[in-house]
């Protein structure tokens, strides 16, 4: 029966309409916990795709590109070779109806409504690692350890790691012009976007990334991404950076040469040049790359194997600055799924500092009352909180009791001006956000240390009052040669710089 193109066109727009109630029905219940939240979030996500997918099937149908659409309409208005005839049309269709029914005799209406509800009910299968907690904390240990081989000083602990992998700007330009380098941000970048896609499955990244990549392309055009802002030389001359030595800063090699053997050897194996002979011959080998790019260069001047004309070298070369883009783009749309995905960061910082704190027989104490948590959330979920007083929720998803609330003063709200407004909820709380990530990112946009004199200071007003006045008093303990510097004349008397000069000025000394 749904074998005309006509009926299928109307079991599409029979089926999106469907899929948009249940979306609605859906979204007006409200998750229990992060759990529910995101399958919620899985579930309406899979129905729009549904919705997407019938839409283009309706697209298709509609464009008519082999006129099939037009042919069937015309049938069925009794159209044919020798004229039109609605009788004959009429009666056709009556009889293929007939013939349905005759071989199925036992077919049955079927309510579509059972199936859809019944997806209200599913549980999408959502793949989450142990270390993740289903969405709640990130697990990068596998990209830490290839941050730790990209042949730094010295490896990091992973805590440490947590705080600076969103902070690419800070790390040596050198080391991002590496292959391990590059890997190690497309499975950083790759895994990000991953987890965002399972944790918010509901936001167009695709559209988000997109306008991220439009303004870079305007930041990259005038030189202000941030770590690749333009300090180069144009027609492929290699950055300052890489060189390990900024060569503006030398109009000669004799001034070149002050900066010592050691120096001039490491720039130069920087580029890929020789970095052995005397300190005059080093010296000048780096001196000719400062006017000179280095695929122009003689090939005598490069270490076998990493001539700048190579692209696989280990030189910094002109095809390589050219890739820089790339990774600037890469650490860009890197920086938004940080700034996205926030919250988790902090959240995931937390709790390993708390693991590392732990005992082995603390850990599995915590690890046996989450199961045994797990275990009881279906049933206590299906109970009725009643709480008019709204009171806060404890560790067991009740409301604590009204004492506590009272006692820690929870229902205080005091307000931060330099932390966006944001409000916490009594005097523990409040005194203890002046050193949270929140409150530091507030002073660091003001330009002011998070210090203990700040302390207490809510206002962006009295924290800059206050900078100033610090300015000010140390300005006052400064050394000043002038007025403290002491001078003695023929006959022993003392003066200050500013007095001895005045009267010596005057041919009274």
């Amino acid at each position: 029966m749904s074998s005309t193109l006509l009926e299928v066109t109307r079991a599409s727009h029979e089926e999106v309409e469907r899929l948009e109630r249940l979306i609605v029905k859906d979204l007006q219940n409200e998750p229990a916990n992060n759990k529910d939240r995101l399958f919620q979030s899985h579930r309406v996500r899979n129905m729009i795709e549904n919705i997407i997918a019938s839409t283009e099937k309706l697209v298709e149908v509609y464009e008519d590109r082999d006129n099939a659409r037009k042919d069937e309409i015309a049938a069925l208005g009794g159209q044919t070779a020798t004229g039109t005839n609605v009788f004959s049309a009429f009666y056709d269709r009556l009889k293929e109806i007939r013939e349905y029914h005759r071989r199925h005799p036992a077919a049955r209406v079927v309510d579509a409504n059972e199936d859809y509800e019944a997806m209200l009910k599913e549980e999408p299968v959502i793949e989450f690692t142990g270390e993740e907690a289903f969405g709640k904390y990130l697990d990068m240990h596998e990209l830490y350890n290839q941050f730790n081989n990209l042949k730094f000083e010295k490896p990091i602990e992973y805590s440490t790691y947590l705080d600076i992998f969103s902070q690419p700007h800070n790390l040596p330009r050198k080391v991002k012009f590496t292959r391990q380098y590059r890997q190690y941000m497309e499975n950083l970048l790759e895994y990000l976007f991953y987890f965002f896609q399972r944790t918010e499955p509901l936001q167009d990244l695709d559209r988000i990334l997109s306008k991220v990549t439009t303004e870079f392309e305007e930041q990259w055009e005038n030189g202000t991404v941030q770590g690749w802002e333009k300090n180069a030389q144009e027609n492929g001359h290699v950055p300052a950076d890489h060189t390990v030595i900024d060569l503006d800063f030398y109009s000669t090699v004799e001034e070149l040469k002050e900066v010592g053997p050691e120096k001039l050897k490491e720039a130069l194996a920087a580029l890929g040049l020789k970095s052995g002979g005397t300190i005059q011959q080093r010296a000048e080998r780096l001196f000719l790359t400062k006017h000179t790019p280095l695929e122009k260069l003689d090939k005598k001047h490069f270490v076998k194997g990493s001539c700048a004309s190579e692209p696989n070298g280990g030189a910094v070369n002109s095809k390589e600055v050219v890739n820089s883009k790339e990774i600037a783009l890469m650490e860009t749309k890197m920086n938004k799924l940080c700034d996205l995905l926030d919250e988790t960061i902090v959240r995931t910082k937390e709790n390993i500092v708390k693991k590392q704190a732990l005992t082995y027989d603390e850990m599995e104490a915590e690890r046996e009352e989450e199961e045994t948590q797990a275990d009881t959330e279906s049933d206590d979920e299906e109970q009725q909180i009643y709480n008019p007083l709204k009171l806060p929720m404890g560790w067991d998803g009740k409301p604590i009791p009204y004492w506590l609330y009272k006692l820690h003063g929870l229902g205080q709200e005091l307000k931060c001006e330099i932390c966006g407004n944001y409000s916490y909820w009594g005097r523990r709380a409040f005194e203890r956000h002046f050193k949270e990530w929140r409150h530091q990112h507030g002073m660091r946009c003001l330009g002011i240390p998070n210090t203990k004199n700040f302390n207490e200071i809510t206002s962006i007003e009295e924290a800059q009052e206050l900078w100033k006045r610090i300015q000010a008093r140390q300005g006052v303990n400064k050394w000043r040669p002038d007025l403290e510097e002491e001078y003695e004349d023929k006959e022993g008397n003392i003066y200050n710089k500013k007095t001895y000069t005045d009267l010596q000025r005057q041919g009274l000394i």
